[in-house]
């Protein structure tokens, strides 16, 4: 075992760690905390919102920050410092793997964005507004913002999770083509469909 193994050992355990913080507070807010606030009273909700949310969305932001940058890492190093670059034997987009990583790296790249420009900013708003009890009028529009990309993030990280295990070869290899990335597209945004809108909303309502 030589440096280049520990190195590339050591940034996919920050990965590793790092995505299952980042997805496992995406899907805590789209399975759980949306279903659980919309039941709250105004009052409780000024209570609950101001503890819990910045406590909550600081490891869901810096969860997929470095996950962001810990893949951004291994692709380099494997694909560009090791490897061939974009083409060739051993590059990105000329493997079956290089080109599953792809897949679930731009998906994970867009929801990376939307974490940091576009959820991230309006929540600190809605935060702020709940806190002091305040209804402005551009308010729906902001909680609506940063609903529907959270959303979005959630159908996204089905098939980038798919990509991302595929192109560690974590089980046998499909190839990549278009027909293996509609269905990976479909089942994943079907799954994700049915966890927020099916299935979710009638969880452990009643106890016991």
């Amino acid at each position: 075992m030589d440096v280049n193994d520990v190195l590339q050992a050591l940034f996919r355990w920050i990965h590793f760690l790092a995505g299952i913080t980042w997805i496992g507070m995406l899907y805590f807010f789209n399975l759980i905390n949306a279903h659980f606030q919309g039941a709250l009273e105004p009052a409780v909700r000024r209570q609950v919102v101001p503890q819990l949310m910045p406590r909550a969305l600081w490891w869901f932001r810096w969860g997929a920050m470095f996950t962001f940058l810990s893949g951004l890492l291994i692709i380099i190093w494997k694909y560009f410092l090791l490897g061939s670059g974009f083409g060739g034997e051993s590059g990105l987009f000329s493997t079956e793997a290089g080109q599953w990583i792809t897949m679930g790296s731009l998906f994970g790249t867009i929801m990376w964005f939307n974490v940091w420009f576009i959820i991230w900013p309006a929540q600190q708003q809605l935060i702020t507004w709940t806190k002091d009890g305040q209804t402005p009028p551009e308010q729906p529009a902001v909680a609506r913002r940063a609903l529907y990309t959270s959303r979005l993030n959630t159908f996204l990280s089905v098939p980038m999770l798919f990509g991302m295990l595929q192109g560690a070869a974590h089980y046998p290899s499909i190839n990549f083509n278009l027909l293996w990335f509609i269905i990976v597209l479909a089942l994943g945004s079907g799954l994700a469909y049915y966890m927020i809108f099916k299935f979710a909303s009638g969880v452990a309502k009643t106890w016991p």
